[in-house]
């Protein structure tokens, strides 16, 4: 059998297998094992089996995940987005306008905090989609937007995100942190402007049904009192975490690995302040670090197996080769390559679609002569991008799950937030460069 139609088989049957409802791991497993006996023989696999899988996750620079991770949950678990939410609400003075973009600023500093898109989605949606409706907003535009907010987790520093690019491609973790924070504050900016469009098209709701939620008491109950003293530590101890993660790898302090063990450390120091530090506050952090760390390993075994065999299969050779009166137009192969990443967002985990197709594709953008560096933020943005369309969507899955609002309303709300971020962010990333290279090249 010639070796394309070979390929397009075991392609076409690792679409079939995920769609069919299995894990991706399992997937990329079945695939790759399937795919390399085939062509190497059994002797092969058993002898790649012994020692790489163990390489591959036995990595100084794979730390950085759980201690951020780490770091994630104690922030989560100690309440401050419900304490943080509590400050923006009173800041916005029942502006609807004023809320709604102090809720997304909110997000993007949680994700500077926490790095986890869906858990910064949950968390938020949780406590803001309530005083969002309550202030005009349409529930599904109020979801959209939270899950949108919560999505920018995906980008900005410690995105998980940035991190397995890092280790993939081999570019220094530290540089890409620091890379993201402009294109970060870029699509902060969209998603407020587009938030701003859907709620005044859509118009405020009707002023009887607000007062009615507030003559039962829904408003003040669902909203955390917080003393000026409290609030003064939140704001505080938020604003050190970000110099800590920030200033400590811009400055050299800190590597990000020793930056997410001081945030981690700073995180649990905070929740002792708050009181909320107990055995439950332990078993639920760190039950959920390792259910996330054991999950991206996992991918990460998996994926390089799966790498194996695309790498047996000459796939990456063949792809050059194909696109190779293209290269000569860096510009086009690039939006096919958006497109091909794009794609893959849509049905799968990001973390995965990083491991399996970041080593097919990166002999492609080796041989165009393109920034790695560059290259790991548009793809980062596109991550965060698929993060809110169908038939995945991660972020907002998880604002669906928590609010109850109907997915496929909040999808047609979400999908005109991602088209607005796909045509700004990667076209002025595309056209202006120094966007993502100019703070890495004052370090």
């Amino acid at each position: 059998m010639p070796i394309e139609i070979f390929i397009v088989l075991m392609l076409f049957l690792f679409m079939l297998l995920l769609f069919s409802g299995l894990h991706v791991h399992s997937v990329l497993l079945s695939i790759g094992i399937i795919g390399i006996v085939l062509l190497e023989g059994p002797s092969y696999i058993t002898s790649f089996l012994q020692s790489d899988p163990y390489n591959q996750i036995a990595s100084y620079t794979l730390t950085t995940i759980p201690l951020f991770v780490l770091m994630a949950q104690f922030v989560v678990k100690s309440g401050i987005v419900r304490d943080m939410y509590a400050i923006v609400y009173e800041l916005s003075k029942g502006k609807s306008s004023l809320l709604g973009v102090l809720t997304v600023i909110i997000g993007a500093f949680l994700g500077a905090v926490s790095g986890s898109t869906s858990g910064s989605s949950a968390a938020l949606g949780q406590v803001a989609v309530p005083e969002l409706k309550r202030h005009g907003f349409r529930d599904d535009i109020a979801g959209s937007t939270i899950a949108a907010a919560g999505s920018l987790s995906g980008i900005i520093p410690p995105s998980i995100i940035l991190i397995l690019y890092g280790v993939v491609t081999e570019t220094p973790i530290g540089t890409l942190f620091i890379a993201a924070i402009i294109p970060g504050i870029l699509m902060t900016l969209i998603i407020i402007g587009v938030m701003l469009f859907l709620h005044y098209r859509s118009g405020k709701q009707i002023a009887a049904g607000l007062e009615a939620e507030k003559e039962n008491g829904d408003e003040e109950g669902e909203q955390p009192q917080l003393t000026v003293a409290r609030s003064l530590f939140i704001i505080a101890i938020g604003l050190v975490m970000v110099i800590i993660i920030f200033g400590g790898i811009y400055s050299g302090v800190f590597t990000p690995t020793e930056a997410g063990a001081v945030g981690a450390f700073v995180g649990f120091i905070m929740a002792l302040f708050l009181g909320k530090v107990n055995r439950s506050f332990f078993v639920e952090s760190f039950a959920g670090t390792v259910k996330i760390i054991t999950m991206v390993l996992l991918i990460m075994v998996t994926a390089q197996i799966f790498g194996r065999f695309i790498t047996v299969s000459q796939l990456p050779k063949a792809l050059i080769n194909a696109l190779g009166p293209l290269i000569e137009y860096p510009a086009l192969v690039l939006v096919l390559l958006s497109l091909i990443y794009f794609a893959l967002f849509m049905f799968v985990e990001g973390g995965a679609v990083i491991i399996m197709a970041t080593p097919v594709l990166l002999p492609i953008v080796v041989e165009m002569n393109v920034d790695l560096l560059w290259f790991g933020i548009l793809v980062s943005v596109i991550c965060t991008i698929g993060l809110l369309t169908p038939p995945v969507g991660l972020s907002v899955y998880a604002v669906s799950g928590v609010t109850g609002i109907p997915i496929e309303r909040l999808f047609r709300q979400s999908l005109l937030i991602a088209v607005a971020l796909a045509i700004v962010i990667c076209g002025l990333l595309i056209a202006f460069p120094g966007l993502v290279t100019w703070l890495p090249s004052l370090m």
